[in-house]
């Protein structure tokens, strides 16, 4: 068998299964498309998922890859074995509802001992449990023994991920030999040495499961294979491990000679020595693929990865940076498959630099700071690292937890991780809530202070929607970068852009940037100190780096319909002085795409008359089409022109004039539209006040005014629907209605007091007298607040002098009311004290004038006790 090499294997793979008819498809990016489940692609299989599930329809119905991947979730053990690494190709023939077992299996077959020459002997099939078929292609037609099948269970061969799409594996083993094997009597495939490697893995999907154990045969059954092109390459170079395969060995070749290490002598070292070369290869395609060292995310992954490698740079002795030139040493080794490596070689060289020289600065204080840790435990003879000493490492000197972790492992100790998390909760809650940290100017510190000062951009807006530029920086939500990716939040700052900045009350652009490479949304756009305008948003697709020339391209809907409504203020102003007079004055305003907003000075309500004249104004002047002028003067020559100025602002020596036939001129650095009559139309939606001496105008114009129309007009007609009217017999529909609903009311309320008049019956006997004085004192069942009231009243005129008190339960609230006469209160009777006396008998409380006053409550079982104690209380004030 000839030793191939990884880039001859993988293109003997690709080329295979072309001749197969498979569409052989480049590598997918690491960063996942569309894929909010995985941080970053850890299969072949994954970015093909929309193919698999049926949201996309596939380019071919046979695809072949070569995968990147990335697999952090047993990072703590690269470099303690030889097995275990984070960055791998997954080599990968798949069939969406194509061809099924008998092809997987046969060319699987084909491939390993025909193409690639591995010996049949040395090759052991395995199969799900119960999987008949597949077992019976490789006896029957493959022509393994069956001695030589091997059947395992669900959990080594059946692929499954909760709910979906699954099916039974079928895996191939080969048999490296007794030399690479355990020495057990009973060691065969399935042993956890390294003797039998899985080489290759034929997921057959055609099941789908419930979720709950249920399994349906699928309509259209898939094929899904995998196989480690380094692991292939172990077999067939006949080597220990990953790490001795041709052009990994080169990288680790590197690592040691920069060390000035040997491999394969010395345990501690070799662990380094492995690390660094598994590290940098994941870290050199993570950048090549636009991931950025942050702490968040993916960036996260990568930043942990150059400091772990680093740091063990530091334990063979290293000083000085030295990822950079073992990244040169993975790009030329890869870039056969991958020549983007190739392409990017220089941005990923940088990034490299510039993160190792940042941690550099602080690796040798923060483990100096750790030392001094690792001794105050000894001293204590704790085991655990306090979680907020773990936090100043990642905070202050730069350390991941997770190498923190790792150093303090090896000698024994681990980390109190909730404080960690604690901590890392109330630095966030301080920087969110507090805003302490703020620069010289007295604003809050952003990522835009560290931006160079020399960096500027020309705004070309006025003439052009579009344009190409170099991108001159970008940003994070927190620190400048040299690239962002697909999914990330960011800032992209260019020589010369289209994009209209906020400010003087128009809303910035949006639309979109597009690089080589990527795709940028433009959310939001900002004006900052020294000119420099940045593109907010995110990146949609691809990757967006710094140097990059790129197309940028406005919103063309949004940006019109923002002029119409601006060059609307305009008119608007002028219209206000016309019909209130000389005294208005602009005071703010906001432009967006689907309104506007005035400010101005006036010093009462607008009436309807004259927000109609207003309006008027304004349409007569769009309809009058006139030209819209801007012309850029010096200020002392444009104020000579009469141009209209807002008060108090501080204008440029030159100045743009924008005059809209001879009805308005103004000073004003917004955008407008060529013409009125673009404009369309004009509509006043509310006018209020915001402040003393300051009204708001809202309005809409163009296809907002439409909209409004439109929306009015269905709620028009959905309410002459209800109402079982049209349109034009509505209001009088509506007056009819409120002519009955006042004869209701007022029915209603005479057949209420006839109720409660009833309920009472010849009240009149409950009446006692304390002194000269009545007090009636009775319990009304169901009577409201104001059936009180007027009950009362009635009761009040038959008593002559005295008092009343009502109580009323009703659906568990109880309401008092107590009523005395003139006579009364000047015995020395008042309504407001006795309710206040005997309101907490009913769980409430209450008060009033001496005439008349009411309580609530909500404890109706009290109301006999309230309405005992009022005679007690009456008889105290009448001095009784």
């Amino acid at each position: 068998m000839q030793a191939y090499g990884v880039n001859e294997l993988r293109q003997m793979f690709l080329d295979f299964f072309e001749s197969k008819g498979h569409l052989v498809m480049n590598s997918f990016s690491l960063v996942p498309h569309n894929d909010k489940s995985l941080l970053l692609i850890n299969a072949g299989m994954a970015p093909l998922k929309p193919y698999f599930t049926g949201a996309e329809i596939p380019p071919r119905t046979r695809v072949a890859t070569c995968q990147k991947c990335i697999r952090t979730g047993d990072i703590e053990n690269v470099g303690k074995t030889a097995r275990h690494g984070t960055f791998f190709e997954m080599l990968g023939n798949f069939s969406f509802g194509d061809y099924f077992k008998n092809e997987a299996i046969e060319w699987s077959w084909e491939f390993l001992t025909k193409v690639v020459g591995l010996d049949a002997d040395r090759l052991y099939p395995s199969v799900y449990l119960d999987d008949d078929e597949a077992f019976d292609i490789w006896n029957k037609k493959i022509g393994i023994p069956a001695e030589r099948i091997f059947r395992f269970g669900k959990e080594d061969n059946f692929w499954e991920h909760g709910a979906g799409p699954c099916g039974p594996c079928s895996e191939i083993y080969y048999d490296r030999g007794e030399k690479y094997g355990c020495g057990e009597p009973g060691c065969t495939v399935g042993c956890e040495c390294d003797r039998y490697m899985e080489v290759w893995n034929n997921v057959f999907t055609q099941f789908n499961n419930d979720g709950n154990g249920n399994y349906e045969t699928l309509e259209h059954k898939n094929i899904d294979t995998g196989m480690g092109l380094e692991r292939l390459a172990v077999v067939v170079q006949d080597v220990d491990s990953i790490f001795d395969v041709d052009t990994i060995q080169a990288l680790r070749n590197h690592v040691c000679k920069i060390a000035h290490v040997d491999y394969g002598t010395e345990y501690d070292k070799d662990v380094s020595i492995r690390l660094i070369t598994d590290h940098i290869r994941s870290a050199t395609f993570l950048i090549s693929d636009g991931v950025m060292p942050s702490n968040e995310g993916r960036g996260y992954v990568l930043r942990r990865l150059i400091r772990r490698a680093a740091r063990h740079g530091r334990l063979l002795g290293v000083n000085g940076s030295f990822l950079a030139a073992l990244s040169q040493t993975v790009i030329e080794g890869s870039k056969d498959g991958y020549p983007e490596l190739e392409d990017k070689k220089e941005f990923i060289l940088k990034v490299l630099s510039q993160e190792e020289e940042k941690f550099n600065k602080t690796i040798d204080q923060g483990l100096s700071i750790l030392s001094d840790m690792e001794g105050e435990l000894a001293k204590s003879g704790a085991k655990v690292l306090d979680g907020k000493n773990a936090f100043t490492l990642y905070d202050t000197y730069g350390f991941p937890l997770d190498l923190t972790k790792e150093i303090l492992e090896e000698k024994g100790y681990t980390i109190d991780e909730d404080g960690f998390a604690a901590a890392m909760e109330e630095q966030r809650t301080k920087a969110r809530n507090a805003r302490e940290t703020t620069n010289y100017m007295g604003a809050d510190a952003t990522v835009y202070d560290e931006i160079d000062p020399s960096v500027t951009t020309a705004f070309v807006g006025y003439d052009h929607l579009t344009c190409q530029s170099k991108v001159t920086v970008l940003t994070t939500q927190s620190e400048i970068t040299e690239a962002l990716s697909e999914g990330d939040m960011g800032t992209v700052f260019v020589e010369e852009t289209p994009f209209y900045a906020t400010m003087g009350g128009q809303e910035g652009d949006t639309g979109i940037i597009t690089g080589p490479e990527g795709t940028f949304e433009v959310k939001e756009t900002i004006k900052l100190l020294g000119g420099k305008y940045g593109h907010v948003g995110m990146v949609t697709d691809g990757i967006i780096k710094s140097g990059d020339t790129v197309s940028l391209s406005v919103n063309e809907a949004e940006r019109s319909n923002t002029c119409k409504n601006h060059s609307a203020t305009h008119l608007l102003q002028k219209a206000l002085k016309e019909v209130l007079g000389g005294h208005v004055e602009q005071k703010g305003s906001l432009v967006t795409p689907t309104r506007l907003r005035f400010d101005f000075v006036h010093f009462q309500a607008m009436t309807a008359d004259e927000i109609a004249q207003a309006e008027a104004i304004v349409n007569k002047e769009i309809q009058a089409n006139l030209i819209v002028d801007t012309k850029v003067m010096n200020i002392e020559e444009a104020k000579k022109t009469g141009a209209m100025a807002l008060f108090g602002e501080k204008y440029e020596n030159d100045v743009r004039v924008v005059s809209m036939g001879d009805f308005s001129k103004e000073l004003c650095g917004g955008t407008h539209v060529a013409n009125t009559g673009v404009i369309t139309t004009f509509k006043i939606l509310s006018e209020t006040g915001v402040a003393a001496g300051v009204r708001r105008i809202e309005a809409l114009t163009g296809d907002g005014v439409f909209a409004y129309y439109k929306e009015m007009e269905a709620k028009l007609n959905a309410a002459s629907v209800l109402l079982k009217t049209t349109p034009n017999e509505l209001s009088d529909k509506i007056k009819h209605l409120q002519g009955e609903v006042k004869a209701l009311h007022s029915e209603n309320e005479s057949l209420k007091s006839k109720l409660a008049q009833d309920s009472m019956g010849d009240v009149m006997d409950q009446a006692v007298e304390i002194g000269s004085m009545k007090l009636l004192a009775s319990n009304v069942d169901g009577v409201d607040m104001n059936g009180l009231r007027d009950l009362g009243d009635q009761l009040k005129e038959k008593i002559g002098s005295g008092v009343v008190v009502l109580a009323s339960g009703k659906d568990g609230k109880v309401n008092l009311m107590v009523t005395a006469t003139e006579d009364a209160i000047k015995a020395g009777a008042h309504a407001g004290n006795l309710i206040k006396a005997i309101a907490g008998l009913v769980g409430g409380g209450g008060g009033g004038r001496p005439n008349m006053a009411q309580a609530g409550g909500k404890n109706p079982s009290g109301i006999p006790d309230a309405l005992s104690k009022a005679k007690e209380v009456l008889s105290e004030q009448l001095g009784k």
